[in-house]
């Protein structure tokens, strides 16, 4: 019988065979369907704590303690968190993720941070270089008042040619350069913006508490 984590495995590998690849201003993709409809479900209505921005916003490190983690004690609260980071550390899905966008995930770490934006809040342009080696922004609140809330894209730091369509349970996915900017423009939010941000990071990584197997990094075997 299939488990859950096969399950979410199952459904993230047809969709990220099934992804619309873009060239400009930089190479990353579109992901539909992400996770299987009722983990979806689960997952976009999380009863975790939404912290007050107290009017503070540009970058989501402002907030480090408030942010939320696939990680320790939520793995053992949520059976739908645990089975997501499970799949995201089977080295089935690494050589998959590995493979399709040429990411170099060996000897790096499944790093998962549920994030919930209000009103208020915004990121400037910023790239995710250094210890990041792998992002996929997943977009899972259905609100319909947030069809204009995706992912700000940017041929430089200050030129925005575009912004990922925020469908629910779709996601924004690239490998960190020197050349990915992205941030999230200021513009009012109904309700709450909720996203998965799923990455791989290097040993280097210095917040292991944020990590869904400190001691284990993902491998891919010749």
């Amino acid at each position: 019988m299939a488990t859950l984590t096969d399950e979410i495995k199952k459904s993230l590998w047809e969709s990220v065979e099934a992804a619309d690849a873009f060239a400009t201003p930089y190479t990353h993709w579109h992901l539909r369907d992400v996770f299987p409809a009722a983990v979806h479900a689960e997952l976009k209505d999380m009863a975790f704590p939404v912290a007050d921005l107290g009017g503070v916003s540009g970058t989501r490190e402002v907030h480090n303690a408030d942010r939320v983690y696939f990680a320790g004690d939520n793995l053992q609260t949520f059976q739908s968190a645990a089975a997501t980071v499970e799949a995201f550390q089977q080295e089935e899905t690494v050589r998959l993720l590995a493979d399709v966008f040429s990411a170099p995930l060996d000897n790096t770490f499944v790093r998962i941070e549920y994030a919930q934006d209000t009103d208020g809040f915004w990121l400037e342009p910023h790239t995710d270089i250094g210890v990041k080696m792998f992002t996929m922004l997943v977009y899972m609140s259905d609100d319909p008042r947030h069809a204009d809330l995706g992912t700000d894209i940017y041929a430089d730091k200050d030129t925005r040619v575009g912004r990922s369509p925020f469908e629910p349970n779709s996601a924004m996915v690239f490998v960190p350069a020197s050349n990915t900017w992205h941030g999230f423009e200021p513009r009012p939010i109904h309700g709450v913006r909720r996203s998965i941000i799923v990455n791989y990071v290097t040993p280097d990584w210095r917040a292991r508490e944020q990590l869904a197997f400190p001691e284990s990094p993902v491998r891919l075997h010749a």
